[in-house]
């Protein structure tokens, strides 16, 4: 099985070397590059070409993480994102999504669950903090969904909402499948088939369509 390859940019060194170390110790996954600041990150990752890269949205004075992704997201389609940071302010959040951040996770977050968020984003998913999640969640919680979304959400079989309302609160796919009794295969499928039905290619759009926004 092929490794995923995993780039690092932070500022501080301690928590850089934390992160380079979880991840080159994990089966299945190999630390390529590490950097420190926004030059070094849009000068180098290009060339790398990660699976994912773990990205902190502070990188020293006049720095932004979330300015990187912007820039680097249309020259590198097939790298995914992840803002590993500890802000959990709702405008960070929804800036870092829009810049083309496909996941959001704490660094407070435990090794093997940020080895996990790494795993369901390389495969496509969109793993946010529990909080995280809960916050994008409330953003949209209280708008009335139009006709047309609906629709969309009436497609769904029951399974496939219970799933969907499980990744609303950013549960992993594992976590998901712990709850509902199924396997964690059976899970992606299903999320395979909303996305399918929802005509959307993430998490954040899937939840975002199934709050009406």
């Amino acid at each position: 099985m092929k490794e995923i390859t995993v780039c690092i940019v932070d500022d501080v060194s301690e928590l850089r070397q934390a992160l380079e170390e979880i991840v080159s110790s994990s089966n299945g996954y190999r630390c390529i590059g590490t950097m420190t600041n926004a030059a070094e990150a849009l000068s180098k990752i290009p060339i790398l070409r990660p699976d994912v890269v773990l990205m902190d949205i502070n990188l020293g004075v006049g720095e932004s993480g979330i300015d990187c992704v912007r820039e680097l997201k249309p020259l590198l389609p097939a790298t995914n994102f992840m803002m590993c940071t500890v802000y959990e302010d709702d405008e960070k959040i929804f800036e870092a999504l829009s810049a083309g951040a496909s996941g959001y996770i704490l660094k407070k977050t435990e090794p093997p669950k940020l080895m996990e968020a790494i795993k369901e984003l390389h495969e496509g998913g969109a793993p946010m903090s529990s909080q995280i999640a809960r916050k994008v969640v409330f953003a949209f919680r209280d708008k009335p969904l139009s006709p047309a979304h609906s629709a969309a959400i009436e497609q769904l079989s029951h399974r496939e909402k219970q799933i969907l309302e499980e990744l609303s609160r950013g549960l992993m796919y594992k976590e998901i499948a712990n709850v509902l009794f199924i396997s964690p295969e059976t899970v992606r499928k299903h999320v395979y088939h909303i996305y399918e039905k929802l005509h959307v290619t993430n998490r954040v759009e899937a939840v975002n369509k199934y709050f009406g926004r």
